[in-house]
């Protein structure tokens, strides 16, 4: 009991950690917009409660999962999925998880490539090239290397998108009044994306992927804590950023459903529209936003056949992110982000179901 009975709390480590969650889930559909469209801001002023639904649903799954790394120590990340869902479950949401955050990581690169493009007319092959690149590099340095460099980045990400979803919100106050009617007219004709029939699923197929993308990258966070306190208070403080983040990007959105609805890349249009010079700037700040995304979901995947620090782990980080990267390059990104999100979202909302449970188990054993 000694080791749950620490409390040591490093604060440094809780930003790093909070950022870190932060930054993972901020990817090339959060730092575009593009998910933000589909998820919350198709449903008006439902969203608003989607995203609250989603805050309470990723702090409780946080937790259980640092927990579980924590108290477990797991030698492979992907063993929180045995953990968590027994021998047969686990075996299914293991390959299922390598197979959805390879699929993850061909949409980062997509996003990149549609980012080079839509803003700086750049042949479709250069920005998810580029990516794909500074990836592999990263991933090879280690999980804790990344957490670092991840860690560092996401805050800065979210601020900056507060700061321009904020200006977008108070030069279109006059757009709330108006904002729903725009919204229905998109949506009849067809042309703006939705991701499922109505905001409570939108939101609980929203923790789905975001929960697979977040189990073993979070469980290997709880492993290297000081404490299951610092894990918590770490992944309370990404809970909070990344839905403040949603709830402000989605509003701005909202209130502008006229300029973006048919856009691949909503939020530089929203930055462009404040000043050209800050699309640009922003542009930058999406590649980076895709970048901490995609880090983690290439480690995720090599960390799964291979131990750090090996010939073996280096040479499939560089096959996987090739192999990625060209798949990536050859699909359409809207529609990557409506098929691959949405229908993983699902089978990731049955591993949320089952870690929920658990975790009641565990505080009725108590």
């Amino acid at each position: 009991m000694e080791k749950l009975d620490n409390q040591e709390v490093n604060g440094r480590k809780v930003i790093s950690y909070g950022g870190a969650f932060i930054a993972l889930l901020i990817g090339s559909g959060f730092a575009t917009g593009q998910e933000l469209m589909q998820y919350f801001a198709a449903y008006g002023y439902m969203g608003i409660v989607a995203i609250a639904l989603v805050f309470i649903l990723l702090t409780v799954l946080a937790i259980e999962l640092i927990y579980a790394g924590y108290t477990q120590q797991f030698k492979n990340p992907n063993d929180v999925y045995t953990y968590f869902g027994g021998k047969i479950g686990g075996k299914f949401f293991d390959i299922f998880a390598v197979f959805f955050l390879f699929l993850s990581y061909t949409v980062m690169i997509a996003g990149a490539s549609a980012t080079a493009v839509e803003h700086y007319n750049a042949p479709s092959w250069l920005g998810g090239s580029l990516l794909a690149v500074v990836v592999m590099l990263v991933v090879i340095l280690g999980l804790n290397k990344i957490v670092d460099v991840i860690g560092t980045i996401g805050p800065i990400i979210v601020l900056l998108t507060i700061i321009v979803g904020m200006i977008t919100i108070f030069r279109n106050l006059d757009g709330f009044a108006t904002a729903g009617q725009r919204l229905q007219e998109a949506l009849d004709v067809g042309i703006m994306q939705v991701a499922s029939s109505n905001f409570v699923l939108s939101a609980v197929s929203y923790v789905g992927f975001c929960l697979i993308w977040l189990a073993a990258f979070v469980s290997g966070i709880g492993k290297g804590a000081n404490s299951i306190k610092e894990g918590n208070h770490g992944m309370v403080l990404g809970a909070l950023g990344f839905s403040l983040a949603c709830l402000i990007m989605t509003l701005a959105i909202f209130v502008s459903i006229d300029q973006v609805h048919d856009s691949q890349i909503p939020v530089l249009i929203l930055a462009g529209e404040i000043h050209p010079w800050l699309a640009t700037i922003f542009s930058f700040i999406i590649f980076a936003g895709i970048f901490t995304t995609a880090v983690p979901l290439l480690w995720n995947v090599v960390a799964r056949f291979a131990e750090e620090r090996t010939q073996k782990y280096t040479l499939l980080t560089v096959a996987l992110g090739i192999i990625g990267a060209f798949i990536g390059l050859a699909l359409d990104f809207s529609q990557l982000v409506n098929i691959v999100y949405v229908l993983n979202g699902y089978i990731g909302a049955v591993l949320m179901v089952i870690i929920i449970f658990r975790g009641i188990q565990r505080r009725i054993a108590k």
